[in-house]
């Protein structure tokens, strides 16, 4: 079994991802390529999922169900760099009937780096929308509203 630690963490209220910058994160300036945040962001809603029990390979193979980003929005603030130490925070905004929306801010130290917003949903294997399933709502409560 894996140790649940490696996920990150909640701490007030929100999921904590610790990464660092590796050259393979980067352009041949040494600053994180614009688009890796988006897999930065992706690893921490995932980890975050995975710390709070929900398995989405498990939902998928049982319910049908899965978690697919519907859209998302990126405010580029200061860049990160080459074996930097960075941090994303993740909350749930809102949560709906068939999706929710995740604000995740990828940080170092106390600056904030880049903004992030993630509108998912809940859609079934033919890409219909469904309800997020009740074990997924309650499990998202520590880290929602924040």
């Amino acid at each position: 079994m894996s140790d649940p630690a490696r996920f990150g963490r909640i701490a007030d209220g929100r999921h904590v991802l610790a990464l660092r910058v590796y050259w393979e994160d980067t352009d041949a300036s040494g600053i994180v390529y614009y688009a890796n945040y988006l897999r930065f962001v992706e690893r921490a809603r995932s980890d975050l999922l995975r710390l709070l029990g929900v398995n989405q390979q498990r939902l998928l193979e049982e319910q049908g169900l899965a978690l697919a980003v519907r859209a998302c929005a990126l405010e580029y603030l200061r860049p990160a760099r080459l074996d930097d130490e960075i941090e994303v925070h993740s909350s749930i905004a809102e949560m709906r009937g068939a999706s929710l929306t995740a604000r995740q801010v990828v940080r170092r130290g106390e600056e904030e780096l880049v903004q992030a917003d993630v509108r998912i949903a809940c859609i079934d294997r033919a890409g219909r929308p469904r309800r997020l399933p009740a074990q997924v709502v309650a499990a998202l409560r520590p880290v929602a509203g924040q």
